[in-house]
């Protein structure tokens, strides 16, 4: 018979086998996931890389057998797309917008996570609430209003309401963040003879570095991809954004296939730049916020 050591030692060594196993299918549904996700980005720049001549003889699966980056250069001298201008005005409205959903989210999420007034948990629920509110619902509503304001064919919508809240999804990352922070900071601030302002600003502020790098990024990408908004307000083709000029070359060279492509990696390449700068502070707020 087996001791028990001897039945100890097999079932550690069942259980460190069946240990592996499940985080060796973990591994390889990973990198299965992540090569399902990485096709249509080869696909794209393959096709970038390409000739006309090359695409039309090829498959699309198929490497360039000689990579031109000419493809590039034709959009970015191209005066119908006007590149450069429209990287301007989308820069702008992603950045300013950003600074401002950033500032007042956080402004608005301080009461909500460390002050107690009277309606406060039925208000913040009457501000969640305003997420179940598709966009397309507010849509016409919002184009009204800029109209009667005079805003249209202006860059005030977009750089105004960021200022305004900073949303019901931005709000409630935020509080979500404060509330994890103790609240002995806040009485030894008082102790001190701090104001709320004074420690807003002195010391929640600076802690919650990782939930406002999370929602800039979030900010800065949703401004940057917008399509909706700036199709809408917007007439002047010189205050168009690169999103609304690229469905515009889609529209004028529908079949010129490598400069629909080599336009969308110009698009993306500055989202992913920000992305990867800035992963570790987004991962990080992320998993504080509960959201993991």
């Amino acid at each position: 018979m087996k001791t028990e050591a001897a039945i100890f030692r097999s079932a550690a060594k069942r259980f460190a086998f069946q240990e592996r196993l499940g985080i060796g299918i973990l591994y390889v549904g990973l990198v299965f996931g992540a090569v399902l996700f990485m096709v249509p980005l080869y696909i794209m720049l393959a096709m970038a890389l390409k000739t006309p001549i090359e695409i039309s003889q090829t498959s699309p699966w198929s490497w360039p057998t000689q990579p031109t980056f000419g493809n590039f250069q034709t959009l970015l001298m191209d005066p119908q797309l006007d590149f450069w201008r429209k990287f301007k005005n989308t820069l702008l409205l992603s950045a300013v917008p950003t600074l401002g959903v950033v500032l007042t989210s956080a402004m608005v999420a301080y009461p909500f996570a460390r002050l107690r007034f009277r309606g406060r948990d039925r208000l913040f629920l009457i501000l969640l609430s305003t997420m179940m509110l598709p966009g397309v619902v507010t849509m016409i509503p919002g184009y009204i209003l800029n109209a009667k304001l005079g805003w249209v064919d202006t860059y005030w919508p977009f750089l105004v309401y960021p200022f305004l809240g900073g949303g019901a999804f931005n709000i409630f990352l935020m509080r979500q963040f404060m509330m994890g922070i103790p609240r002995e900071m806040d009485e030894a601030a008082k102790i001190d003879g701090a104001s709320n302002a004074a420690t807003f600003w002195r010391i929640l502020l600076p802690n919650c570095g990782p939930v406002l790098a999370t929602i800039a990024v979030f900010s800065f990408i949703g401004g940057f991809r917008d399509f909706l908004g700036p199709l809408m307000i917007l007439n002047d083709p010189d205050k168009m954004t690169l999103e609304v000029a690229l469905r515009g070359l889609q529209t004028s060279r529908g079949t010129d296939w490598h400069l629909l492509m080599a336009g969308s990696l110009l698009v993306f390449l500055p989202i992913v730049v920000i992305f990867i700068g800035c992963q570790r502070y987004f991962v990080k707020g992320i998993a504080l916020t509960g959201g993991k």
